[in-house]
Order: structure tokens, then C-alpha cells, then sequence
């Protein structure tokens, strides 16, 4: 089964960081998502606190 997208249809993009504040992709993985490889999906949903903690300095 596919891994679902993270977006919550907020789209707004951090200028420092990249990340959308809303599902913390950058505006490329956004963009592939549908051609992603669950693998590479994953990580990227298990790298949501990360760049949270980054978003907030």
C-alpha cells in the first residue's frame, strides 16, 4: 500500500529552511511525491521532526 501525502493544503514555504509549514517537504519532494518510492516516502515522513525542530529556530 502507498504512503500517503503529509499535505494538510496549507502550501506556505519557509524561506530559510525550504520546508512548507504545513507538511514540511520542500517544494521538490512535494512536486515528485507521486513518483517517490515508498522507501524514500518514509523517510521523509519520519524526518517530519527534524525539520520541524529546525523550523521553529
Amino acid at each position: 500500500m502507498s504512503i500517503a501525502s503529509p499535505c494538510i493544503e496549507i502550501c506556505k514555504f519557509d524561506g530559510k529552511t525550504g520546508f512548507c509549514i504545513g507538511c514540511m517537504r520542500t517544494r521538490d519532494e512535494c512536486k515528485s511525491w507521486k513518483k517517490m518510492k515508498d522507501k524514500h516516502r518514509r523517510k521523509i515522513i519520519e524526518d517530519r521532526p527534524r525539520r520541524e525542530h529546525m523550523l521553529k529556530k
